[in-house]
């Protein structure tokens, strides 16, 4: 079964993204909106567990990257911006979507 983790809180403030990184498998993607966008940033200790987590496909959402002034040279390689359109064919595409609050 392939999820869709979704991921809305800072890294620095709750561990849902550390978390949510650990429990993801091969096949299933994860989505940072929100203030979760903080993750993708590569230049933060959480860099080393998205690139370290071995057939999983990472996603921030465009528009929250931009109201929090984060550009898209900042993001960890192969992190993809998607726009709302795509979060929505993210959720259509994954068999189930697993929110980490």
């Amino acid at each position: 079964m392939s999820i869709l983790h979704t991921v809305n809180k800072s890294p620095f403030e709750k561990s849902s993204a550390s978390s949510c990184i650990a429990h993801a498998s091969e096949g299933s993607a994860v989505l940072f909106y929100e203030d979760g966008v903080y993750a993708a940033d590569k230049r933060t200790r959480f860099a080393s567990s998205v690139t370290g987590a071995a057939g999983v496909k990472f996603y921030v959402l465009g528009p929250d990257l931009k109201a929090r002034g984060v550009g898209e040279d900042l993001l960890i390689d192969g992190v993809e911006v998607i726009d709302y359109a795509g979060f929505v064919d993210l959720a259509v595409e994954y068999d189930k979507v697993a929110a980490w609050v």
